[in-house]
């Protein structure tokens, strides 16, 4: 049980650590407007995939993620620094899509409403 708890711990940890590289640390003009939802690791701690809601059009998207996997490495580099733990996780970035399907869902409600 305690491992189960390490982990969260982390995974919150790294969350709120790449929240802040995102708002003040990674100065990449292609980045818009990127929200950290959620983080998950391994049970070894060596992977770790962080979830991102990029707000914007089609083409404000493909621009921020393009800044994102252009910075995994400074990401990486900078966990490792603020976070004291053995290993640095391998980081990768993956797109969360559950905000656009609440407003998809929402616009049906709304549909069946009106």
């Amino acid at each position: 049980m305690s491992n189960q708890l390490r982990i969260e711990k982390l995974q919150e940890l790294i969350k709120q650590e790449v929240g802040k590289m995102l708002l003040t640390d990674i100065k990449d003009p292609r980045i818009g407007f990127v929200t950290v939802t959620d983080v998950e690791m391994t049970g070894d701690l060596r992977e770790a995939k962080i979830f991102v809601s990029i707000m914007g059009n089609e083409e404000q998207i493909k621009s921020s993620w393009e800044g994102l996997q252009s910075a995994l490495g400074f990401v990486r580099r900078e966990i490792g620094k603020r976070i004291k733990i053995r290993f640095t996780p391998e980081i990768s970035f993956a797109l969360d899509k559950s905000l656009d399907y609440g407003e998809h869902i929402q616009k049906l409600l709304n549909q069946l409403k009106g």
